[in-house]
């Protein structure tokens, strides 16, 4: 927890692992790093990490995976150990649980193996990097590398019985307001504010329900304006103002009625907002998918593994659907079904995240079982 890796800066979180691998005797040639920075674009200076393992006994490959990357919040974090609760000794950090919680999770597992000669399937693990930023490792993650695994298990937030079997989709938007400049103290009636444009077309977003937490008749789903910036100086009518937001739903036509009631809202505010002349504004609105919804059958096998496994350590799982994005969107999405678990971490994102040790623990041991293709077959 304590290695700084916010997204697309994560190559000492990543040396930090990979020496550890190495270490316990992993293979050099068995430890990749995959060029997913200078394909995304995202950019960053390091891509994925993969170790894959040859099994010792006859089973279908395996993959364990966990991203390494934290937001900002956790740089500098100092983690320490409170009353059964990794949490941290500085009040301007958070502790970086997510996803350093995941990471540590599926490196026990590697290590105990390597370490103990421990009899498992083939294996892979993987720690993405830039989940935080839009899954990127995940989304462009080479398949090649991960060796075509038929169980796939994520590690990512929440209690070690949670089993997330689905999650939300979403689009990200960059919205791109053109005015007209002007001296705001001596012709201001000339000028034509993107300041005013944005305002006005959020204003009516939050106004007709399309901002926030949605729910139209049946439909659900949430939209948030992040970022805005534009302006220059106060004397000067802003010409230009930028914005990124973004449109979830587990429901695909209802994320696109969502993204079209922003674009709707925008071009409405540029036509409204003029000059004393009649010069208008003008609007573009750039969209892209960061990830579609899913929702695995509850038969999968890596979900009934994964529950297997929990029974085992003493645990009785219970099912979700993320109203989050997660890398198992990418990977199931490009063929590798994959069910997410967790392994304590609580109140993510913010200076109060904290890791819970036993629940940790807990996550460690379902990991390994996992790894080794312990648990009980199917009922």
């Amino acid at each position: 927890m304590a290695v700084p890796g916010p997204s697309r800066q994560e190559g000492r979180i990543v040396e930090a692992i990979a020496q550890k691998l190495r270490r316990a005797g992993a293979p050099v040639s068995a430890i990749k790093v995959d060029p997913v920075h200078r394909r995304a674009p995202t950019k960053g200076e390091v891509g994925n990490l993969v170790l894959r393992l040859p099994g010792n006994i006859r089973a279908p490959r395996r993959l364990l995976m966990a991203h390494v990357d934290t937001v900002p919040l956790c740089v500098g974090a100092k983690p320490v150990v409170n009353d059964g609760w990794v949490v941290s000794a500085d009040s301007r950090t958070g502790v970086g649980a997510d996803n350093r919680g995941g990471t540590s999770v599926i490196l026990n597992a590697a290590l105990t193996i390597l370490s103990r000669d421990l009899p498992h399937p083939p294996l892979t693990f993987l720690w993405p990097v830039q989940e935080e930023i839009g899954l990127v490792g995940a989304r462009h993650a080479s398949l090649a590398h991960l060796g075509k695994p038929k169980l796939a298990f994520n590690w990512d937030g929440g209690p070690p019985e949670k089993v997330t079997i689905g999650a939300t989709g979403a689009y990200r938007m960059t919205i791109t307001v053109h005015g007209r400049a002007s001296h705001a103290g001596g012709a201001p009636e000339l000028g034509v504010s993107a300041i005013a444009i944005a305002a006005l077309a959020i204003a009516d977003l939050e106004r007709d329900g399309w901002h926030g937490l949605i729910r139209k008749a049946h439909r659900h789903g949430t939209s948030n304006v992040g970022i805005i910036r534009g302006g220059e100086s106060t004397n000067v009518v802003a010409d230009l103002v930028q914005l990124r937001a973004e449109a979830r739903s587990h429901d695909p036509r209802f994320r696109r009625r969502i993204v079209s009631a922003f674009e709707r809202a925008f071009q409405t505010a540029a036509e409204k907002v003029r000059s004393a002349v009649g010069v208008r504004g003008r609007v573009e609105i750039e969209r892209q998918l960061d990830y579609e919804a899913f929702q695995l059958d509850t038969h999968e096998p890596c979900v009934t593994a994964a529950e297997n496994a929990m029974r085992t350590v003493g645990l009785e799982p219970y099912r979700a659907v993320s109203n989050g994005g997660l890398d198992a969107n990418w990977l199931t999405a490009r063929g590798i079904p994959t069910v997410t678990l967790g392994c304590g971490q609580l109140n993510p994102h913010t200076l109060s995240e904290r890791l819970n040790v036993a629940a940790f623990q807990d996550a460690c041991r379902i990991a390994l079982c996992l790894a080794t293709a312990s648990e009980p077959p199917p009922r």
